[in-house]
């Protein structure tokens, strides 16, 4: 061997060694760089992670508050539906069966379990001179080729109430079919209608009572009529004695059933000075004689001030009744017509006693 081989052999491992070493670098420079990326796809793979977790926490929250309105909704509706005075019904038309809901029943006095869920216990509860026109009124909106418009139902009629009255209900529907089939099914719902129908019977009568009625004649008639509509034990209409009103004096007086003779009275200690000093209507459904002492023999009350034109308060309406008065009594739609009425002829007639020649209308109050 000659003596330039060490060397050589020198030279060729020193040669191997930096390519092992060139190989290890790049090794571990492709190792970390793998491993860097696969840190940031973890990191990715991490923060999708997290965003799914807010998506789903998110998600959860607003499913949780979606169902505690969608409770809370229908916690309202089942209040509204218990205090309404609706009742709903759903006739099956094949079967014959009328599914009647508790609220319906109760509308009429009944507890749930007292009133058949058929047919017959439907109609058994209308009251006989209204059944045909009911009758009829079912037939053509459950006929076989009704119009869309003819398929609604909805008809004003009489009901039998358990205690013997009678009570009056808006009875509304609509049928229910497939298409090109005879209606399989009516659902509806039910309105008491007894204090409506009763404003317009005492509006009515009231204004039947007082149409010829004109000057100071108007008030016998108005009092009269509405203590037979009402069903009242005294009506009175006064109007102010002096200014500032302390004392009032009757234009006309219904007691008792029959026109009594006027007369004149303070104020003070009775539930008309608030009326006439407020110029406000005030009720008082029950206990009116603890309240005001000399009320006694009387238990409700309701009076409203007879305004003129210019706001003055020219006397008042007063209802006296010896039981208790229920809020139907508040509808001031009844009355509000008749105190304009009374206010003009108040207005009139003062307007007349203030003429020059000092003449005062004929039958005027005695003070």
């Amino acid at each position: 061997m000659t003596p330039q081989h060490p060397m050589a052999f020198v030279l060729l491992f020193a040669l191997v060694a930096a390519l092992l070493a060139g190989l290890a670098w790049s090794t571990s420079l492709r190792a970390r760089r793998q491993r860097a990326a696969s840190e940031e796809r973890l990191a990715q793979l991490e923060r999708r992670l997290a965003e799914q977790r807010a998506a789903a926490s998110r998600a959860e929250a607003s499913r949780a508050a979606a169902e505690a309105e969608l409770r809370a909704s229908e916690e309202r509706c089942a209040a509204a539906l218990r205090g309404s005075q609706d009742g709903m019904w759903d006739w099956d038309i094949g079967s014959g069966c009328v599914e009647l809901s508790p609220r319906w029943k109760s509308m009429l006095g009944f507890e749930a379990h007292e009133l058949a869920d058929d047919l017959a216990g439907w109609r058994s509860r209308v009251h006989p001179d209204d059944r045909p026109a009911f009758e009829r009124s079912l037939a053509q909106a459950t006929a076989a080729h009704a119009a869309p418009d003819d398929a609604r139902f909805e008809h004003e009629m009489r009901m039998l109430h358990k205690d013997g009255s009678v009570r009056w209900v808006l009875s509304r529907g609509v049928a229910l079919r497939r298409a090109g089939a005879p209606p399989y099914r009516m659902v509806g719902q039910d309105t008491d209608v007894t204090p409506i129908r009763r404003v317009l019977d005492v509006l009515q009568a009231v204004a039947d009572g007082t149409a010829g009625a004109v000057g100071e004649a108007f008030f016998p008639a108005m009092v009269r009529h509405f203590a037979r509509a009402l069903g009242l034990d005294c009506v009175f209409v006064a109007e102010c004695a002096d200014q500032p009103a302390t004392r009032v004096r009757t234009l006309a007086y219904w007691a008792e059933g029959s026109l009594r003779d006027n007369f004149e009275f303070a104020l003070a200690g009775t539930p008309c000075e608030a009326v006439v000093q407020g110029g406000s209507a005030c009720f008082h459904r029950s206990g009116l004689a603890r309240m005001f002492p000399r009320e006694v023999g009387w238990e409700a009350y309701l009076g409203m001030p007879i305004v003129a034109s210019d706001g003055r308060t020219l006397g008042h309406l007063a209802f006296f009744h010896r039981t208790p008065l229920g809020d139907e009594m508040l509808v001031d739609s009844v009355y509000r017509i008749f105190l304009a009425r009374a206010a003009a002829e108040l207005e009139r007639i003062q307007a007349l006693a203030r003429r020059p020649t000092g003449a005062s209308p004929a039958g005027a109050p005695a003070a």
